[in-house]
């Protein structure tokens, strides 16, 4: 059975900051070193993206493609991390990090939340580069630190490359765009988060507007932790009190 590790307290002690303390207007973009910089200022925590490089290095992104963050066009995997190291962030001083660099930064100031993307859309089991990447890039790394992924197959693993690091479910209710062209059983599976035990999850990152949700509802009785994503607003911090644990926040700064 897959060991659990359980979720540091020092993610559930202050909010977690989505992307980054990200003000595209002030110059800091998500997933910036910026944004990074003013979180650990103001002492939040931080979450981030990952996606991979053509040559198997874990970037610091968001998005498959560069077109709405960058005046490039394309996917991201079909950069090298040298060449997506030199890409501009739009209305940014920055350029696109890698996780190396930003783990160099943060340096165990404040917990890092770190999700994988899913590089296929299908959240199957055609997985293994970028956990492989990002294990790599956090061995050894001192500070509060967590991982996760919408792809329960990401996370279990992130439980065999790195089995002394918390893990857990990214999860919402599946419906829309992300459901397109999945098969029904493997939707059902993902909306129940019937992986949460298998992989040796100690937290779930569910969407804030889905919280009264079946399985999110047992887990919570359970007591296990729950974070949610993404709340905008002081009246949305307020309606998901009592039902999540923490959130991950962008557009304000929670109290």
């Amino acid at each position: 059975m897959t060991r659990v590790i359980p979720l540091p307290d020092a993610f559930l002690a202050r909010p977690i900051a989505h992307r980054g303390l990200h003000d595209r207007g002030a110059g800091r973009v998500e997933n910036a070193p910026a944004s990074f910089a003013a979180a650990i200022e103001a002492g939040y925590g931080i979450e981030l993206d990952l996606q991979l490089s053509a040559d198997n290095v874990a970037m610091v992104f968001h998005d498959a493609q560069l077109d709405r963050l960058t005046a490039e066009t394309g996917p991201v995997a079909e950069r090298t991390a040298d060449a997506l190291t030199q890409i501009a962030l739009t209305d940014s001083p920055d350029t696109i990090p890698t996780l190396a660099q930003v783990l160099a930064q943060v340096a165990g100031q404040v917990p890092l939340l770190i999700e994988l993307k899913d590089q296929d859309g299908a959240f199957g089991p055609d997985i293994g580069a970028l956990e492989q990447a990002t294990a790599d890039a956090l061995r050894g790394y001192v500070g509060p630190v967590a991982v996760m992924s919408f792809n329960p197959h990401s996370v279990t693993a992130m439980a065999q490359l790195l089995p002394d690091v918390p893990r857990g479910l990214t999860t919402c209710a599946f419906q829309g765009d992300e459901a397109e062209n999945l098969p029904p059983a493997r939707l059902s599976h993902l909306r129940r988060i019937a992986a949460y035990e298998g992989s040796g999850s100690s937290f779930v990152s569910h969407d804030s507007r889905d919280l009264n949700a079946r399985a999110v509802s047992r887990l919570r009785d359970e007591g296990q932790p729950i974070l949610c994503w993404t709340v905008r607003s002081e009246a949305e911090a307020r309606a998901v009190a009592g039902l999540a644990d923490n959130i991950t926040f962008e557009g304000f700064r929670p109290a």
